[in-house]
């Protein structure tokens, strides 16, 4: 019987490429603290990524850089608005307000992972009109993917971008699966950032092949002028810094980055048809990405398990279950787990 764990990306090893980069790096000597050659090379591949000349600072987890970006985003005064289901509301500790300072963070409800524009608005609203007795409207962070599984297009991303104007805030995107969006939705990584607004992206890649592959993606340089102090002064300027430029040079050659999110998308995909064909089993959000939230009674849950399938309970509705898949589920794996679907 295959791997049959579809717990969690987290959980998935580490491309041979990035392997194979970190060890063809180890050779010699180099500068450290990002003063090396390679680390101004996997700046340079970002940079060609996004179609811009971007700000790039690495850091080693998705925490540091979502608290790092809101911070610089952000006074201590602040307020953050996000997805009441968003990752920096519920599984950052309280990184966020530490780095910030103290910014409040405000989790608005939505459909599929996505804000309520128009809830948003009116808690803005609100906030405005209790002046220095409110946070201030500072931030409106996005996930793409969300924690639903969902994927938002540029256009999805506009009437954010229109309310952060309108109420004078920065947009930042959390983009820990930012891979698994780009594929999904067709657009160019410039299309679902920079060019629909977003200031600055939490860009991941350790989800997607990587060891502690992330960055923050700093969009408008007058932001990025005393990010370097920032990155300094939270520990996660690395003296051995080639190390995570390494992982961004493998997973960025050729395209690797998108060719392992389409394979991961893929068989998501799979698995949710098994689950849409089965007559006991709700699918509440489309599967846009590598994540898939089916409603499965608990009966049926229970045997899923003992037949071998490897998965989360989800809070977010009765019975709900979460599946994730990665760059290296392997096709054959998929493959039993649905026929144990179908038979179950």
């Amino acid at each position: 019987m295959g791997d049959m764990s579809f717990i969690s990306d987290n959980q998935a090893g580490v491309h041979p490429s990035v392997l194979e980069r970190l060890q063809s790096l180890s050779r010699g000597s180099a500068a450290g603290y990002g003063e090396d050659q390679w680390t101004a090379e996997a700046e340079s591949a970002v940079q060609r990524v996004f179609e811009t000349d971007c700000a790039v600072f690495f850091v080693s987890t998705g925490t540091a850089a979502n608290a790092l970006a809101l911070s610089a985003l952000s006074p201590p005064w602040g307020a953050i608005y996000c997805h009441d289901g968003a990752h920096i509301c519920n599984d950052e500790n309280t990184a966020v307000e530490f780095y910030t300072g103290g910014a409040r963070l405000v989790g608005v409800s939505g459909l599929a992972g996505k804000p309520d524009v128009n809830t948003m608005r009116a808690h803005m609203e609100i906030a405005t009109v209790h002046g220095v007795h409110n946070a201030k409207p500072a931030v409106i962070s996005l996930s793409n993917v969300t924690e639903s599984g969902t994927v938002y297009s540029a256009h999805e991303i506009a009437p954010y971008r229109d309310l952060a104007d309108t109420f004078g805030l920065r947009l930042h995107m959390d983009g820990a699966r930012f891979a698994n969006a780009v594929v999904s939705s067709g657009a160019t990584p410039a299309a679902l950032t920079w060019q629909s607004g977003v200031d600055c992206l939490s860009f991941g890649l350790t989800k997607d092949g990587g060891i502690a592959a992330e960055a923050v993606v700093i969009f408008d340089h007058a932001l990025a002028e005393e990010f370097a102090y920032r990155r300094k002064r939270a520990g996660h300027l690395w003296s051995k810094h080639r190390f995570l430029a390494a992982q961004w040079l493998a997973l960025l050659e050729g395209d690797l980055w998108l060719d392992n999110a389409r394979h991961a998308n893929a068989m998501a995909q799979r698995l949710a048809e098994a689950f849409g064909d089965h007559d006991s089993i709700d699918l509440p959000w489309a599967v846009d990405a590598n994540e898939i939230f089916p409603v499965i009674p608990e009966q049926l849950r229970d045997g899923l398990r003992q037949a071998g399938l490897e998965f989360y309970d989800w809070p977010a509705r009765p019975d709900m279950t979460r599946f994730v898949t990665s760059f290296n589920t392997e096709a054959a794996a998929v493959d039993q787990a649905i026929a144990i679907i179908a038979g179950a």
